[in-house]
């Protein structure tokens, strides 16, 4: 019978103890930094006829999210969509929306290389535009890297 307390005591002394550390877990998570509130995501944009839809669900996003200061939203744009973006030909729908965007906070980036097979510079883009040197694949594998989830509509 004396084995019996000895076990069962042994039993539970390990039962609290694991107890005890879980709890200080959790108290130490408790007073941690609280996680931002503010969702990241990239819209990858590269098919010239989804433009007017990519457009249409950045502002859904934003709406959806409560406003700008909610998310963080970044365009790539690369391959024939970007012929969209430039100044010369842009329709002014496009224009007038990312000029709004551009406001509220939206990054567009112009993939380098298309930049260059098409000839263009960011002074043709509709204002706001950055260029993503290394390419628009690449400026996205970074963003993912950076914890922003990946949209391609």
């Amino acid at each position: 019978m004396h084995r019996r307390n000895i076990l069962t005591a042994t039993i539970a002394a390990a039962g609290a103890l694991f107890a005890a550390a879980r709890n200080a877990v959790y108290a130490d998570q408790a007073h941690a930094e609280p996680a931002s509130d503010v969702a990241k995501v990239v819209y990858h944009l590269c098919d010239l006829d989804k433009v007017a839809f990519v457009l249409g669900n950045i502002r859904n996003h934003y709406d959806g999210m409560g406003g700008p200061g909610k998310v963080t939203i970044a365009l790539v744009v690369h391959g024939p969509a970007l012929k969209a973006f430039q100044a010369a030909g842009t329709n002014p729908a496009v224009a007038r929306a990312m000029g709004q965007f551009v406001d509220s906070g939206l990054q567009p980036m112009a993939c380098g290389n298309t930049m260059r097979a098409q000839n263009v510079t960011l002074k043709d883009l509709v204002p706001g535009f950055v260029s993503a040197d290394g390419g628009g694949v690449v400026r996205l594998a970074e963003l993912q890297a950076q914890g922003y989830a990946y949209l391609r509509p």
